[in-house]
């Protein structure tokens, strides 16, 4: 149930980013020009991302209804995709200029997957809590809630304890269903500020939550290693290190996740242990 909830919110939120704006509203709010570019936006919305048709098209609304944030967007990603931060930025900031309430939460998670700008990215989330107090929403990916990209920039900065309250802030809002990946990141906190007791009920609701996957092991033993317990510490990192090798890990096509571990990861504990 948890994997068919993330992979629904997944898909909305592609359908959110290249949703199909009602074009009416501005024929009857009697704006024709941006009527106009609204319905170039539809057009070039159904051509390839980032191809030379598309960003011209884009271009083509812009040139028609300079206000027409979604259309700054969508020249953006294909930048970003590419590697091409300084151009991405160029264009993402048009568009969070012109509408901060929808372009805020992506620009602040871009900033710290793609960057690793946690003070930037931190600037952009703390920003949209201003405009949306009320649930600042989740990255464009649906894997996190952006506080927990905010908890993951607190720790990217060394300020561990407050990423700690931060993630259990929110796994503590009642109505809050937990992320993917959240008691996975709050167990390898546990383990960095030398709590390894608190560590293995945590990954018990990481196992609960999600399918197996090596990560998991491979940080209770390493919460085993710290208690003393050998035996459950090479057991786990056994595990671990059988489902990595079944491709069992995290990996993401754009960057490297937090918390990830290697092959070499593996080897190494092992050689050691």
């Amino acid at each position: 149930m948890k994997i068919q909830y993330l992979l629904l919110f997944f898909l909305l939120q592609i359908l959110h980013i290249k949703a199909q704006i009602n074009c009416n509203i501005y024929k009857w709010a009697g704006d024709s020009s941006c009527y106009r570019a609204c319905q170039i936006y539809e057009t070039a919305n159904h051509t390839r991302q980032g191809s030379r048709i598309s960003q011209i098209m884009y271009d083509s609304v812009i040139a028609v209804c300079p206000n027409f944030d979604m259309a700054y967007m969508e020249k953006a990603v294909p930048y970003l995709k590419r590697g091409d931060f300084v151009t991405w930025r160029i264009w993402i900031d048009k568009a969070v200029t012109l509408n901060p309430k929808e372009h805020l939460g992506y620009r602040g998670w871009c900033r710290y997957q793609f960057l690793r700008d946690y003070t930037g990215a931190l600037d952009d989330l703390e920003a949209l809590e201003k405009i949306k107090p009320e649930n600042i929403g989740y990255s464009v990916n649906g894997d996190y809630h952006l506080e927990i990209a905010k908890a993951l920039c607190f720790k990217g900065l060394g300020q561990k304890e407050k990423a700690i309250q931060t993630i259990e802030a929110q796994l503590a809002i009642p109505d809050y269903s937990p992320g993917y990946y959240d008691y996975l990141h709050l167990a390898v906190l546990k383990i960095e500020t030398g709590k390894p007791h608190l560590v293995i009920p945590i990954l018990e609701k990481q196992l609960a939550l999600s399918a197996a996957f090596a990560e998991t092991y491979y940080y209770l033993a390493l919460a085993y290693k710290q208690l003393e317990q050998r035996h459950q510490m090479l057991e786990n990192l056994a595990l671990a290190k059988k489902l990595y090798l079944e491709g069992r890990h995290r990996l993401d096509p754009y960057s490297n996740p937090d918390d990830r571990i290697y092959r070499k990861d593996l080897e190494e504990a092992l050689a050691e242990w």
